[in-house]
């Protein structure tokens, strides 16, 4: 039976952790010449541009053995009409699996109610989880353990902030977020982030938010699709910037970590962003191993088990 990583509640909070470590394994050269995709082609069909999720996903199919087939809506049918339960139904006779970025959260869960091959999230407006895996990935390799670790989310409840939540319910660490009024995360998501084995904790002020924190991090205060709120987000969100005085309050050995691409002098400054707590490059590596390891278990030939 076919499975989707529509977001990282799909996964229990062991599928999470094995996924991580064979992430790892994978970085560092385990098994480089298995090629678990051989003879397989993979769809990724974008309706939002990307630097990282294409060309990581691209990379890491070729290096499992498949063949990567990138779409956009102009370039098939779904760009004039066609449904998409209609899409979903064809690509599936041709592919084994299809990674979708898309907008609206539930475009991804249409596609993947029709769809007869895994369907991995490469973006929603809901969730980001290929990048929060990476994420946790990150966190284990520069902290060792989730256990009692406190990590704190500066600025906008968006889709890294929701895919965030569920990671903490998974993950099991301190999740405290720190946003304006009117700008929390999904109201859904937390209260069933909430039922896992995280504590999560939303307040107002950045620096109460990174008092004592292991893990400081941000994103953009406009994401794809809100251009025409910029001037009035740039002022809401204006006193949430991770700068070096809100790093002062963290922990001496605090990591800083940013989803990119950053908006450097807005939600970061250049002296966080290329400084000696941030492992933001580190981070944006590991979506390649992350999503390689989510592949190989999702998609290899042992897919369903």
């Amino acid at each position: 039976m076919k499975r989707d990583f529509l977001r990282l509640w799909d996964l229990s909070s062991e599928e999470i952790f094995s996924l991580i470590e064979r992430a790892i394994e994978l970085k560092k050269g385990v098994d480089a010449g298995k090629c678990p995709l051989i003879g397989k082609s993979i769809g990724l069909l974008f309706e939002k541009p990307s630097t990282r999720t294409r060309v990581s996903f691209e990379v890491g199919i070729y290096q499992l053995g498949g063949q990567p087939v990138y779409m956009t809506p102009a370039e098939i049918q779904l760009g004039r009409g066609e449904t998409i339960s209609d899409t979903a139904k064809v690509l599936s006779r041709y592919l084994q699996g299809i990674v979708i970025r898309t907008h609206e959260h539930e475009r991804l869960q249409e596609f993947a109610v029709s769809s007869d091959v895994p369907v991995i999230n490469g973006l929603s407006n809901l969730h980001h989880p290929c990048q929060v895996l990476a994420d946790l990935m990150t966190i284990k390799e520069k902290k060792g353990d989730f256990k009692g670790l406190k990590v704190a989310y500066i600025g906008d409840g968006n889709n890294v902030a929701n895919s965030l939540l569920e990671a903490a319910g998974r993950a099991g660490f301190i999740l405290v977020i720190a946003c304006p009024e009117g700008y929390e995360p999904d109201a859904e998501v937390l209260e069933e982030a909430r039922t896992g084995r995280g504590e999560i904790i939303i307040l107002r002020e950045p620096a109460e938010a990174a008092a004592k924190a292991d893990v400081l991090y941000t994103d953009v205060w406009i994401s794809m699709g809100q251009e025409n709120e910029t001037e009035k987000r740039r002022q809401r969100f204006k006193t949430y910037q991770l700068n070096e005085t809100l790093v002062g309050y963290a922990k001496k050995d605090a990591i800083v970590m940013h989803c990119l691409p950053a908006h450097r002098g807005e939600e970061i400054t250049d002296a966080v962003l290329d400084g000696p707590h941030s492992v933001v490059l580190d981070q944006a590596e590991n979506r390649l191993h992350a999503q390689k390891a989510l592949m190989e278990w999702l998609l290899g030939d042992s897919y369903g088990k």
